[in-house]
Parts: structure tokens; sequence; C-alpha cells
């Protein structure tokens, strides 16, 4: 169910349990969450908050940060306390900054394929205008089975790619992201926090998996096989079973 308030747009699911907030990355929307929401909302309130990348932030205020103070102003707006985050590549990056501004809010961290500490492949590898083939490729690099990288996302990446402002948008998150480091802030984040992996994603390779539960002091990590950079959207039922088991244990 979406709903529209004032300048929010978000998908609403579940009536009872914790409340879980997911975040999407830099190429997605809400919907790259899927059939997942189906799963986790028997047991959870979900948000699926729309960031809206491409829209109304003008080019000044492009950054990881301006996503996360969106955020505080999305749950001061509908009265939310505190909620756990669920984020996917940026999305997590945009919950780690929240959870250091905000600790209040936060109950949890459930990081996906999260950038904060590894932005290189998000600054090398953006499509060329005007090469569907070059999306195609690209699109179907960040998942394990490139059938999942259907014509309607490619669409999506292609109209991105094709639009000026909002490819120079694009580069602007990137580059915000590769300056908005978190290393040295994460091992301050004592949230309860449970790494979900696709054990070959190439766009956050599993290592970073590995140093994020290092750095990450109250921090459990949990592997997908067969599964690339959004276990969330590959592998739904698999994932939201580590999310229910997680928020079982912890709240």
């Amino acid at each position: 169910m979406v709903k529209k308030e004032g300048k929010f747009r978000w998908l609403e699911e579940g009536k009872d349990g914790p409340p879980v907030i997911l975040l999407h990355g830099l190429m997605g929307g809400v919907e790259n969450f899927g059939e997942m929401v189906d799963f986790i909302s028997t047991e959870c309130k979900v948000y699926g908050i729309d960031l809206k990348l491409f829209e109304g932030r003008s080019l000044l205020n492009v950054s990881v940060k301006a996503l996360s103070d969106y955020l505080y102003e999305f749950m001061c707006q509908l009265g939310i306390e505190s909620a756990v985050l669920i984020g996917n590549s940026m999305g997590g990056h945009i919950g780690l900054i929240f959870a250091k501004n905000h600790p209040e809010k936060v109950d949890g961290l459930i990081l996906t394929g999260s950038s904060g500490l590894f932005e290189e492949s998000m600054g090398n590898s953006f499509p060329r205008r005007g090469d569907k083939n070059y999306i195609r490729k690209k699109t179907e690099e960040v998942f394990y089975d490139p059938k999942v990288a259907t014509d309607e996302l490619v669409d999506r990446v292609f109209e991105i790619a094709n639009n000026r402002v909002t490819i120079l948008k694009l580069l602007g998150y990137a580059k915000s992201a590769i300056r908005h480091n978190m290393a040295k802030d994460i091992p301050k984040i004592t949230k309860p926090t449970c790494l979900i992996w696709g054990a070959e994603d190439k766009v956050t390779p599993p290592h970073v998996a590995e140093e994020f539960h290092k750095l990450l002091p109250n921090s459990e990590l949990n592997w997908i096989p067969l599964c690339g950079h959004a276990p969330m959207w590959e592998h739904p039922k698999s994932f939201s079973e580590i999310v229910l088991q997680f928020l079982r244990k912890k709240f």
C-alpha cells in the first residue's frame, strides 16, 4: 500500500510488531524489496520510504547526509519514535549515518551489500549514455542470476543514464559516499546489527562484509549463497528468514 503525505511517499504494510524502515540503494526504489515485504510484514510494521533520489533535491543538496536528514524528517512526520533500519547498498550507508547522528531513533540495523566502507565500485562503473548493451551488462552484474535484471529494470537504469540531471545527481551521490567513509565512526555504533551478504556480491565483495563485521561491535554476519548485491530481491525468502530470526532474538 503506497501512501503520500506532504513531500513523502512510502510503502506501508503490517499492523503489529517492531517498526522497520526499508532504505533502498542508488539505482533502486522501494520495489527492490519486493516479496520480502510480504514475508516480514507478518511480524513487523514495515515502512518502505521512497528516497526520491532524482526528484526535488537540487544538485547542491545531493549527498548521503541529506538523505539521512530526509529519513529523520520522515520519522518525525509519521511519529515513528524509533525503528530497525534495513538498508541495501547506499541505503545501508544512510542507515549508518543516521545511527551515528540519531542513535535514540535506531533500535537496530540490518545491512545488506552496504556502502560506507568500500565505494570504489560506485565511482567506476557508471553506465555510458546511449549504450544499452553496456547498461544491461552492468545491471546483470548486480545479481548472481542475470535473469533477475529484467527488461523493466534495465530500461529504468537506461533512463537514468540518459538524462543529464539524473546522471549528475547519480555522480553526486556516489562522490558523497566516497567522501563520507564510515571506517572511523562504525566502531562507535553499538546498536544490534545484522549483516546479510550475498556470497557472490561483486559490488561490495565478501571482504567488505567481513570488515563491517570486524568493526561493528554488536554485529552478526549471515551469508546467502548463489547471491549477488541485492539479497532481499534475489532471495527474498532466505533474506526474510534471517531478518525475522534476528528481530525475534533482539526485540
